[in-house]
This record gives structure tokens, C-alpha cells and sequence, in this order.
């Protein structure tokens, strides 16, 4: 670990002890980023609505110093860091933001392993991700906004009013 880089990596956790994780985490003063989406879970007499991992089994970390990451690798319910070979993969700060504004301002949002041909790309031109720049794609019929994970290999899909986007050429940004 000698070339240590700060930055965003991600945990793979047991089934199901991503919030464990994440409370051993906080406890630690290690920065992290579990995004959840709400669903909606039938049972056998009622319907509820709950709060679930957008990526079941993962959560985003921020390790600064070789610190974080000790005290993070040897948590109740970490399996192990995502690695590319044999280091450790990181995430853009950018795909962090953009998750963050997904899970914060939509209230459909799906998560897909499809792979999806090029989409058209395009800005949002009103709302909360005004000047962004997204992918769109059909989907089930649907155009929707694409944002790929790729280290996780899933694409997250959002509708979109389609009267907010306007052709990367056209916008002055």
C-alpha cells in the first residue's frame, strides 16, 4: 500500500449487512456513501414501503490515509475491496455527485446489468440537475437517463420529462 491514493473505493459486503456496515463505518470516522432507494415490499397481508440499497451488497467508501482503510477492511460484514487486478478500484468523484443527485431528487429510479447500445447524448436543461450532461437511452418502451456504474456493472435509469433536455450541440454550456 505504499502508493496509497485518496479517494472513493467500494466494499463488498455480506447479504444484507450494508447498514451494519455502515454504523460500524460511521463509528470509525470513516467517510462513506450507502445510497438507498424506497420500494415497495409485499407481504402476505400488506404492502410497505421500504428503504433499500441501490446496489445490494456495496458500499462507496472514502479512504484518505492507509488509517481508514485498515479500520474499514476489518469490519463485521466486509468481505473485501473491489480490485482491477491487483489494486484496489476506485470511483470518480463525479459518479459519487451523480448518484447523489439521483437518489436525493428522483422517485423512479431502476437498476439494470442490461447492456444498452449508445444512447443520444444530451444536457438537462431545467430542474435540479440543470448543465448536466446524460446518456439517454429506451428502455421498456421508455426513454429514460442512463448513468453508468461500470465497476459495479449496472446502469441506473431515470425517467426524465423529455422537454428538458436539449442535444450537447445545441446547449452553450
Amino acid at each position: 500500500m505504499s502508493a496509497f491514493k485518496t479517494g472513493w473505493y467500494v466494499i463488498y459486503t455480506k447479504n444484507r449487512h450494508e447498514r451494519k456496515v455502515a454504523q460500524q463505518l460511521e463509528r470509525a470516522g470513516v467517510e462513506y456513501f450507502l445510497p438507498c432507494i424506497n420500494a415497495v415490499r409485499q407481504w402476505y397481508d400488506r404492502k410497505k414501503i421500504v428503504s433499500v440499497p441501490l446496489f445490494p451488497s456495496y458500499i462507496f467508501v472514502k479512504i484518505k490515509e492507509v488509517r481508514s482503510y485498515l479500520a474499514s477492511v476489518d469490519l463485521d460484514g466486509v468481505l473485501y475491496f473491489l480490485k482491477t487486478g491487483k489494486e484496489m478500484a476506485s470511483v470518480k468523484e463525479e459518479l459519487i455527485t451523480s448518484i447523489r443527485l439521483i437518489v436525493n431528487n428522483c422517485r423512479e429510479v431502476e437498476v439494470s446489468a442490461e447492456l444498452f447500445n449508445v444512447g443520444k447524448r444530451m444536457v438537462i436543461s431545467d430542474g435540479p440537475f440543470t448543465g448536466l450532461q446524460c446518456e439517454v437511452v429506451e428502455h421498456m418502451g421508455n426513454e429514460k437517463i442512463l448513468v453508468k456504474v461500470a465497476i459495479l456493472n449496472r446502469n441506473i435509469l431515470v425517467k426524465h420529462a423529455i422537454d428538458q433536455l436539449l442535444p450537447v450541440e445545441a446547449c452553450r454550456c
